[in-house]
């Protein structure tokens, strides 16, 4: 594929780790990257004059809200890239985090729930994959590889925490990337 923007026409896209978001924030207001269980490092992401800001399942309706009173605000659609983090192989290639995928997802949801809906196909397929899993969600996280990993390591809380539905109002622009916020 030549075209590098391919989800510019939605209002709310969705991809995945260091090239989703290269791709990505730079036709966005905001990017809101979802690592729900992290595993490894931080995501390494390059400068972007979006505002870029973290969520999860435990906060993805604050999220959507806070999104929603910026879209007032601008009195324009307000465009939204939601970055799935993923997880680092061992070769460093990305892994296929579900976590991530449900949490993406369950954002997403809430975006379209308030009426940001005009959503890219990526963004519509990882909205449908929480909504079709949402009564499993808490399962799935803590059964994924990355909730596996962290109970070995004794994080069994943090896992349990991180699964939970809706349980923060709050909203934390990013921190730990290496990116402006």
């Amino acid at each position: 594929m030549t075209d590098q923007t391919p989800q510019q026409k939605y209002q709310v896209r969705f991809d995945w780790g260091v090239a989703g978001f290269t791709v990505l924030a730079p036709q966005a207001d905001v990017v809101i990257l979802v690592d729900v269980l992290p595993t490894d490092a931080p995501l390494q992401l390059p400068d972007t004059a979006a505002h870029v800001m973290t969520a999860g399942l435990t906060d993805r309706t604050a999220v959507a809200e806070w999104v929603l009173a910026r879209q007032a605000e601008k009195g324009d659609r307000f465009s939204v890239a939601v970055v799935a983090a993923g997880a680092a192989r061992a070769d460093g290639n990305i892994r296929f985090a579900v976590e991530d995928l449900l949490a993406a997802g369950a954002v997403i949801d809430a975006l379209i729930g308030l009426g940001i809906d005009h959503c890219s196909p990526e963004a519509a397929a990882a909205s449908a994959a929480f909504v079709g899993l949402k009564q499993a969600a808490r399962h799935l996280v803590s059964a994924s590889e990355s909730g596996q990993q962290l109970v070995a390591l004794g994080r069994e809380a943090e896992v349990r925490a991180a699964a939970q539905l809706d349980v923060s109002s709050e909203v934390a622009a990013s921190t730990g990337f290496a990116a402006r916020s």
